[in-house]
Formats: C-alpha cells, sequence, structure tokens
C-alpha cells in the first residue's frame, strides 16, 4: 500500500488471541491464533520541532523527547539485545534461552513507542528526522496474551511510514515490528507481530528451516460465535518465567512433557479441521477440555482457575487459557470460554469473578483509518 506524504496519519491494529497452541509453540508445534476486535490505535502528526510529542493517556504519560535521545536509545538498545542474543555460539545468555533473562530487557510502553520510531527512522536512512506529535489509544488488556506490545509496535512503524509516504510492505512492517519486540522480550516467536499485522484466522507453524510461516485460514464454522473470552485476573509470574518453569519441567521429565505437547498438537490440528467446516463438530467440548487438560499437565493453571473450569465443564461447556497461564495466584490471564448453546454462558454466575471482555474474531488486522 503507498500513501503520500501527510500532515497526520491514524493507524490502527487488532489484538490477538491463541486459540490453540501455546507452550507447544515453543517447541515447534503448530498454534491457531485470531486477530480481535479490540484495537490499538496511533494517531501521528508532523510538527516543526525536533522532537517526539507522546501522548499515552490510557497510561497518563506526557513527554517530549529529541531526536537524538531517540537514536540514542534505539542504538542502545540494539547493542545489549545483541550482546545477549544474537550468537548463541558466544553467548551464554543467548545459548541457555533462559526467558527469565530475556524477560528482564523489558522496557516501558513509552519507551517501547521511542525504540518503535527509532528503528522506523533508521530503516528509511533519515539523517535529521523531523518532529512528530503521537498519541496512542488502546483498548487492549495489557499482559493479558493480547498481544499489545506487538500492536504497538506494528501500529506506530505503519504510521511513521505512512506520514513519511513510504510504502506499508508487510513485510517491512513485521521486520521492524520484530526488532522492537526482541527489544523487549529477547527471543519472541513473532506470532503476534504477524496475528495483528495481517489480522484474520492464522496457521502458525515453522517449516522445515525453523523459519516461522503464518498462514490465513478461512473459516465459515459457527464454533467461534459460541466462544466467550474472560479474563481472570492478572498472572502472578511473567510469560518469561512460565516458559522456563515448563522447560525446566520437560528437563526432569522429557517423555511425561513432550506427550503433552504432542497431545496439544494434536487437538490444534482437529480444531484447524473444526474451523474449515460449515457444520458445529459435537466434539468441540471434549476437544477443548483435552487441550485444557493438557495445559494444566504443564502446570500452567493455578488450582483457582481449574476450579471454575471444572464448574464450567460441569454444566456441560469447556474453557481453557488463552496465552501463558501462570503457576501460582488467583489469575491465569485471558480465558476461553465455549458452550455449544452460547446463552447459557450468560447465566453462570458463579463466573462473576472473571470480567468479560467484549471480543470477537476473527478480525481485521493492520488498516490505515485516515492519511
Amino acid at each position: 500500500m503507498l500513501v503520500a506524504p501527510s500532515q497526520e496519519v491514524v493507524v490502527s491494529a487488532p489484538g490477538k488471541l491463541i486459540l490453540m497452541g501455546e507452550h507447544a509453540a515453543v517447541y515447534g508445534h503448530p498454534a491457531l491464533v485470531a486477530a480481535v476486535d479490540l484495537r490499538l490505535t496511533v494517531t501521528l502528526a508532523a510538527t516543526t520541532s525536533e522532537a517526539v510529542e507522546l501522548d499515552l493517556p490510557q497510561l497518563d504519560h506526557r513527554g517530549t523527547t529529541p531526536w537524538e535521545a531517540i537514536r540514542q536509545l534505539t542504538l542502545q538498545a540494539r547493542r545489549t539485545w545483541e550482546n545477549r542474543f544474537s550468537d548463541p555460539r558466544s553467548n551464554p545468555i543467548a545459548a541457555s534461552g533462559d526467558p527469565a533473562l530475556q524477560a528482564r530487557l523489558g522496557v516501558t510502553p513509552a519507551q517501547l513507542v521511542l525504540l518503535t520510531l527509532g528503528e522506523t527512522s533508521n530503516s528509511l536512512g533519515e539523517d535529521f528526522p523531523k518532529g512528530v506529535r503521537l498519541r496512542v489509544d488502546s483498548a487492549l488488556p495489557v499482559g493479558s496474551g493480547f498481544g499489545s506490545s506487538a500492536a504497538l509496535a506494528v501500529g506506530v512503524a505503519a504510521a511513521y511510514l505512512a506520514l513519511r509516504g513510504v510504502a506499508l510492505e508487510p513485510s517491512r512492517i513485521l521486520d521492524i515490528s520484530l526488532d522492537v519486540e526482541r527489544r523487549q522480550h529477547g527471543t519472541p516467536s513473532g506470532i503476534d507481530n504477524a496475528a495483528v499485522l495481517l489480522g484474520g484466522l492464522l496457521w502458525a507453524e515453522r517449516d522445515a528451516a525453523n523459519r516461522l510461516e503464518c498462514r490465513p485460514l478461512e473459516s465459515s464454522s459457527p464454533l467461534l460465535d459460541r466462544v466467550r473470552v474472560f479474563h481472570s485476573g492478572a498472572p502472578s509470574e511473567s510469560t518469561g518465567e512460565v516458559v522456563e518453569a515448563v522447560r525446566r519441567r520437560r528437563e526432569r521429565d522429557t517423555t511425561g512433557v513432550d506427550q503433552l505437547l504432542e497431545e496439544i498438537e494434536s487437538c490444534t490440528r482437529e480444531l484447524r479441521q473444526d474451523l474449515e467446516t460449515s457444520t458445529l463438530p459435537e466434539r468441540t467440548v471434549s476437544l477443548i477440555r483435552r487441550c485444557q487438560g493438557a495445559l494444566e499437565g504443564l502446570g500452567v493453571v493455578p488450582t483457582p482457575t481449574q476450579q471454575l473450569i471444572r464448574r464450567i465443564e460441569a454444566e456441560g461447556g469447556a474453557a481453557k487459557i488463552s496465552g501463558a497461564g501462570s503457576l501460582t495466584g488467583e489469575g491465569a490471564g485471558s480465558i476461553l470460554v465455549y458452550h455449544p448453546e452460547v446463552s447459557n454462558i450468560d447465566r453462570w454466575s458463579f463466573l462473576r469473578s472473571w470480567t468479560p471482555l467484549p471480543v470477537r474474531f476473527p478480525a481485521p488486522g493492520l488498516l490505515v483509518q485516515s492519511t
């Protein structure tokens, strides 16, 4: 998509949810992911200054940063990442694949915006960038498996390219946003970035060369219309800590954990088949229960969440976590709840401790709303 240089640009990017395949995807198994209709909107306008003015109302953050400081921040973040992760052969941190160490690279949302602007400007070879005023409005819950940081990186990169009149090539936006995600998470899979950029329903799988491929799926099934999304509470641990706990469990019991990961893959492939049909399969309830059981076997669903899911199952439904989950505490982030008669879900008073989220999927990916 090619746009002319503009004085103001508005773009939006969706959030995403993993339908099935979480944790198994870390070990090369496929995942089903869908963009959701909660969106993050970036409004970017040109100014006559030599700085970036940020307005992040959801975070109660406003500030102005000179471009030179942004360049230094971008360079330092890149060097830090390269020192830790770029060469596993000579770098013990990179070789360890320790997600807990990766999580310590986390940057603030304001820094994430500045890093995205810095990386995008660098990709254009700009020596003296012009000033901009940038506002982000987001309906995406943070830290709940909705891909909020990926949506931010994709949205800001696309908005800056559009403001400068540069073609919005998906591969270019994906490369920039993935670089930014690396500064925050170390070695992300790229699934979140692809999902919020492309939108829709995606099949994510690694090829023989270990490259991630995200292919769009067409679904005429009524199945997703019967799924409701709830927030069970913020996980007590970061994604990195949960992934690391699974890795340690696998070191202690490789055979047992691999069997659970293979069960998740089997469920994921069966769900794909069901989504590609125009009927409502009878096996969906048992399929979701099987996948949830495997996730519980991995130890990523805390007891209070398991107890509520058992209540859902007793009522003829099924539920599973969507995302990394949690090791302890009350909450496990986003939960997908399914029942063939979806109106039943609304009547379950025992779910009042979870927050219902007005989410529908699949949703469009990156949109240029105005230039």
